[in-house]
């Protein structure tokens, strides 16, 4: 059952394809509307036209005050206002960190964390306009533990689930609540390519054994952006399959249990 957005306003970016264009089949499913932006000019229409009168698609370079800007007054004509933002859009990168680029470096920051920054500033005073709002930022489960390969990448998620903090504090008394989803392993596009396999057993390192789909991430976006999550914010949620909680069962067992210690079921 999708979140009740009735009558909300939001700007999803990144949302072309995967845990974007998911947050944004939510956002009007339950009732809202969408601005769908991203780089992917194609896919980015396709998604928003899929989903009818109550999306848009604009083109959209995060790392750009100009872009963002647009983006933003256009989603407050098209639709009145503006009462969340999903900021979504990001880049990954994998490599030891003695052979990272300076460069290489600078640019994943400057999409996934300054991009994000740029957003949340941008929309403050068009949230506060509306009466308050919802800002979700997309960090992941690399922003909640320390991850080997992903040193720009994993900076920038920390940063990011801080950066959600420190906004959650400054912009309370404006009625503006400011939240981090932490991401998993998800089954995307983007992680296709590297060989991961939908299905049970296919992730075998979480405590659920298998990927995320974006619709399961996309979900506690929406609650996130909903009147329901009024109370919240400064939070974190781990939509991870319990990747960070700890270690599984198989791995500190090698999927053996020790005699005595199989579980059993019990009836009432």
């Amino acid at each position: 059952m999708a979140a009740d957005l009735q009558g909300k306003v939001v700007v999803v970016t990144g949302g072309a394809r995967g845990l974007g264009a998911a947050a944004a089949r939510e956002v009007v499913a339950g009732g809202g509307s969408v601005v769908v932006t991203d780089v992917l000019e194609h896919e980015g229409r396709e998604t928003a036209e899929a989903l009818g009168s109550a999306a848009r698609f604009h083109h959209h370079d995060v790392t750009s005050e100009d872009d963002w800007q647009t983006v933003l007054e256009h989603a407050v004509a098209e639709f009145g206002q503006l009462t969340g933002v999903v900021n979504n859009a990001g880049v990954s990168a994998a490599s030891l960190l003695e052979h990272e680029s300076v460069a290489h470096f600078r640019k994943v920051l400057d999409i996934n964390l300054t991009g994000v920054f740029i957003g949340m500033q941008k929309a403050i005073p068009l949230l506060r306009a509306a009466g308050g709002g919802s800002i979700v930022n997309i960090s992941s489960a690399a922003g909640l533990t320390a991850l080997p390969l992903t040193g720009p990448y994993g900076a920038s998620k920390w940063g990011v689930r801080g950066l959600t903090k420190i906004g959650a504090m400054e912009l309370s008394e404006s009625r503006i609540r400011v939240n981090s989803v932490h991401p998993g392993m998800v089954y995307t596009p983007m992680t296709a390519v590297t060989g991961l396999e939908r299905g049970e057993g296919n992730y075998p390192g979480t405590a659920m054994g298998r990927a995320g789909e974006p619709e399961e991430i996309a979900a506690a976006v929406a609650f996130l952006l909903s009147d329901a999550a009024s109370y919240m914010t400064g939070s974190e949620i781990a939509v991870d399959g319990g990747w960070t909680a700890g270690k599984t069962l198989r791995e500190l067992t090698g999927g053996t249990l020790p005699p005595g210690n199989e579980p059993q079921v019990h009836g009432r």
